[in-house]
């Protein structure tokens, strides 16, 4: 929706005919109305079958998401199939502000501040995902028959007078609302920082506000009807960051979802978002793989297909030169002093408390770096900015070199900068490094599968795997860059680890489904469905580790599909439904 109303905001305000046909169109949402058809009895004995199982909450929320509804309508369905009983809770105009939202949607931000999204963005949020689920029979739950007057009155008014320096790290009941308001401000900017924003702090309000509605809200749901999951996309912002607060304090199980690089793939995670949970995740899932030489040449072929993005349907950036030794020669890198490379990441993306961060922030790991890198003339600081800035969705308002100008107004002689919008490709830039520094980015696990050392500063994946330099503080971080040049590259054993997780993280976390098909435009993928018995167990491996994880706390790990340790007797269920007709 947002894409539209980015590109024809006239339109969109002014022509109900617009909006209708946005939502309408073929392939924004899943129309289960042929596929149920097909299999009329199947789904009917399963849904009835279902009733009084382990209730799932699909916690869509936005039904503008239709990359959400997309896929978890169809997990709902796989669901029913495993005996769940699947309901599903949508907005129905009652968030004062929620992920949905982006500055650059708004001409004047003032209207958003004055009256958040329930002129534009909320006229037509919910129906079109109300009637993917309506279509399937499910229950709909929509937020604002669980609020009572006095949840409004409550959210309204803390909001209003809750001190600015006490939002951010404001907890009601147990629950860190203001975190996850703060970090729907700063996405809804697209900044790392509101400080420099004139209304960054009534609509942090406003974020707070919907935060406190959708704790309320999904509080009484969750009590009412009580379920066993809850699974939603994200794990963080407004409003799936609450509504998982208020679930895991409610001891429901919560699964996280987001897509994945690499085409027709996604990653799971258990009770909270995966920004936190791949940083500390069991090492049994990955350190003991033997990889095979066909499997190591799988990674090795894909992670070389990652400098076009062949595979991947999450590319920020196409290169138009690649070439190492022309690369080195454009910059004006010195061939006798070692290059150190430096990767940023999107400065508002996922603005979350991860206390292992050496810095507060990463600009201000930046400014440090590079004013320790003044006082080495020996080495040189390549940095890459990344291209996200400008092709990410939003694209960043906070544009970290001209941050890091404000408070480094000259850069040392030795410290090159690549920018955003450069045609330089990123791996061939690493290439001529002795090492990496990342903060956040996942670029970790891809130069460490080519021995490439890196130190970590921030909330990277690759930190806690046993193959990196992690730093905590600022001392350590000091320390480790005391060290370079290094004398060498990662050591065997340190490389085959290096690749032992990348193939997890590649491969086994980043899960197939072979029901969803790859589009081009927003969103990226629709459904690929005949027959509803394409979501019974046993028809797609993914999708049996999927469920497997929602409805059991099964890892979700994919593994060899000849592995099971006992029989599924939800898979006996549904093949017996299947038998039946």
């Amino acid at each position: 929706m947002k894409h539209f109303i980015r590109k024809f905001p006239s339109l969109w305000r002014t022509t109900r005919l617009a909006r209708r046909w946005y939502h309408a169109r073929r392939d924004a949402y899943p129309d289960w109305t042929a596929v149920v058809e097909a299999d009329r009895a199947l789904w009917k004995s399963a849904r009835a079958a279902a009733q009084g199982g382990p209730r799932v909450l699909m916690a869509t929320a936005i039904g503008s998401y239709a990359h959400a509804v997309t896929l978890e309508s169809a997990l709902a369905v796989a669901l029913t199939f495993r005996g769940a009983e699947v309901h599903a809770l949508l907005c129905d105009g009652s968030m004062t502000a929620c992920a949905e939202c982006e500055a650059s949607i708004y001409p004047d931000l003032r209207q958003f501040a004055e009256h958040g999204p329930s002129r534009d963005l909320c006229i037509d949020c919910t129906w079109p995902a109300e009637n993917v689920y309506k279509s399937l029979g499910l229950k709909i739950h929509r937020m604002g028959d669980w609020l009572a007057a006095e949840d409004r009155a409550e959210a309204r008014r803390v909001a209003s007078t809750l001190p600015l320096a006490d939002i951010e790290p404001f907890t009601f009941d147990g629950l860190s609302i203001g975190e996850h308001a703060h970090a729907g401000a700063l996405r809804f900017f697209a900044t790392g920082s509101l400080d420099e924003e004139p209304l960054g702090e009534p609509i942090l309000r406003r974020y707070l506000e919907s935060a406190l509605l959708t704790a309320f809200a999904s509080r009484r749901l969750i009590r009412n009807v009580g379920f066993t999951s809850a699974v939603f996309t994200h794990g963080i912002y407004v409003p799936w960051g609450i509504v998982g607060e208020v679930a895991r304090q409610e001891r429901v199980h919560v699964s996280n979802w987001n897509v994945a690089y690499r085409k027709r793939r996604f990653i799971f995670s258990h009770d909270d978002t995966y920004h936190h949970t791949l940083l500390d995740e069991p090492r049994e899932h990955w350190e003991h793989l033997e990889l095979t030489p066909a499997q190591d040449r799988e990674l090795m072929q894909y992670l070389g297909s990652r400098r076009e993005g062949l595979f991947d349907w999450i590319v920020f950036h196409r290169p138009t030169s690649q070439d190492p030794n022309e690369i080195a020669r454009r910059i004006g890198l010195d061939p006798d002093k070692p290059a150190i490379g430096l990767l940023t990441n999107v400065s508002w993306d996922a603005q979350l408390h991860y206390p292992a961060n050496a810095f507060p922030n990463m600009l201000e790991w930046l400014v440090q770096t590079c004013e320790y890198f003044a006082t080495r003339p020996d080495l040189q600081l390549l940095i890459r900015v990344h291209p996200a800035e400008i092709s990410g969705f939003p694209p960043s308002r906070q544009p970290i070199l001209a941050e890091l100008r404000t408070r480094v107004p000259r850069l040392a002689p030795n410290i090159i900068v690549v920018p955003p919008e450069s045609g330089l490709s990123t791996y061939a830039l690493m290439s001529l490094c002795n090492a990496a520094i990342i903060y956040g980015t996942k670029m970790g696990v891809e130069l460490t599968s080519v021995g490439l050392p890196v130190i970590v500063a921030g909330e990277a994946w690759i930190r806690n795997k046993g193959i990196t330099l992690d730093a905590t503080s600022p001392e350590e971080y000091f320390r480790l860059l005391a060290q370079l040049p290094f004398s060498e590259r990662l050591s065997p054993s340190q490389l085959t680890r290096a690749r032992r997780y990348a193939y997890h993280f590649f491969f086994n976390r980043m899960i197939p489904l072979p029901f969803i098909e790859p589009k081009a435009g927003y969103p990226i993928y629709r459904l690929k469905l005949e027959r509803l018995q394409q979501l019974l167990p046993g028809a797609s491996h993914g999708l049996d580790t999927i469920c497997e994880g929602i409805l059991a706390k099964a890892p979700f790990v994919l593994r060899d599909r000849q592995v099971r340790l006992k029989p599924d007797p939800a898979k006996e269920r549904a093949a017996n439904l299947s038998a039946a007709h």
